[in-house]
C-alpha cells in the first residue's frame, strides 16, 4: 500500500497543532515534538506540520509562504456531504478562514477552507455510484 506524506510549513506551531487536533485527526507523537508534529488522517495519509525553519531543512531556496500565494491544493475525500460541511465548519471554528465555495454537481460535492497558516484544503464527497463508472 502506498502511503502520502503532506509536508507543510507553519508559523505557530502550537496553535496549528490545536487547529489539526480540532480536525479530529490522530497525533502521532512518535513524529512530532518541538519543531514538527504529525497526525494521522487516515492510516496511509499523513500531514506534518513543521516551524519554518524545520521546513526549510528540507528544501532548496526559500520557504514559500501559504498565506501570500497558493501553490497547492490539497483534498480529501469525505464519507457523505454531511461530512463535508461538517470539516469545513470544524476548520472555520478552530481559527481556519473559508476558502471557495461550496460546489455542488449533484454526484459531487465540495468545499474548502485555508488552515491558520494559508495552507488550501477542499474536502470532497463523491457517489459511489458515479466512482464506479
Amino acid at each position: 500500500m502506498r502511503a502520502i506524506f503532506v509536508n507543510l510549513p507553519v508559523t505557530d506551531l502550537a496553535r496549528t497543532a490545536a487547529f489539526y487536533a480540532a480536525l479530529g485527526f490522530r497525533r502521532n507523537d512518535q513524529f512530532s515534538d518541538d519543531k514538527a508534529v504529525s497526525y494521522v488522517i487516515e492510516e496511509n495519509i499523513v500531514v506534518m506540520l513543521l516551524t519554518r525553519e524545520r521546513f526549510a531543512d528540507f528544501v532548496a531556496g526559500e520557504v514559500g509562504d501559504p498565506a501570500q500565494a497558493t501553490s497547492a491544493l490539497l483534498a480529501v475525500s469525505a464519507d457523505s456531504r454531511e461530512d463535508v460541511d461538517r470539516m469545513v465548519a470544524a476548520a472555520i471554528e478552530a481559527g481556519g478562514k473559508p476558502w471557495m465555495p461550496a460546489q455542488d454537481h449533484g454526484f459531487m460535492y465540495g468545499s474548502s477552507f485555508a488552515d491558520p497558516d494559508g495552507n488550501v484544503w477542499e474536502v470532497m464527497w463523491m457517489d459511489p455510484s458515479a466512482a464506479q463508472g
